[in-house]
């Protein structure tokens, strides 16, 4: 029966045997490589190259702000900087409110969105930051009224002592105090 001390010397044996063989396998293989190369006056520069456009993530041109495909919108006067209309806005037309002023001479204004289209407010949530409507009186933090209610507010049974001034507990629209003080006033009515 084979010992330890003798089991882990084979193995160190075996292991030094296959890190040989690898060395020769990839000696060969970068010689054959090393061959082609030479054979088609290629260089490493080459095959960066090659494969760059292949890799996921962006082009070198479009990480410097060169943009290969489309049609230029929109120029800011001011630099010659030019926008397609498609994707995020540049800084320089993002807050602008018509956006016809940057138009480039020949270039057709896009199609509505489909938000534009419906006009209106909407009647969902409201997207984005929205104002506070409850303050904790002791540490001054405050929540919207959208999302999981704050631990110092969502054991409170009434909430009304935690409103801001000027903002209700029904929404920024107000639609649920509305039907509320409608059907009191039919109730009153009825009596």
């Amino acid at each position: 029966m084979a010992t330890l001390e003798a089991l882990q010397a084979r193995i160190k044996k075996l292991q030094a045997q296959a890190e040989a063989i690898v060395s020769k396998k990839s000696t060969a293989a970068l010689e054959t490589i090393r061959a082609l190369m030479a054979k088609h006056d290629l260089t490493t520069a080459d095959i960066d190259a090659h494969l760059g456009h292949k890799k996921r993530g962006r082009p070198a041109l479009k990480s410097a702000g060169v943009q290969k495909k489309g049609v230029a919108r929109y120029i800011d006067p001011k630099t010659g900087a030019t926008w397609t209309g498609h994707g995020r806005a540049p800084a320089w037309i993002a807050g602008a409110k018509d956006r016809s002023k940057y138009l480039v001479a020949g270039a057709s204004v896009p199609a509505a969105t489909h938000a534009a289209v419906k006009g209106g407010t909407g009647n969902g949530q409201p997207k984005g930051p929205q104002p506070a409507k409850y303050r904790h009186p002791e540490t001054g933090a405050t929540w919207s009224g959208r999302g999981p209610a704050p631990a110092w507010l969502a054991g409170e049974k009434d909430r009304n002592k935690f409103l801001i001034a000027g903002a209700n507990a029904a929404g920024t629209n107000g639609i649920a105090r509305k039907k509320t003080t409608a059907k009191k006033a039919g109730r009153k009515a009825r009596a």
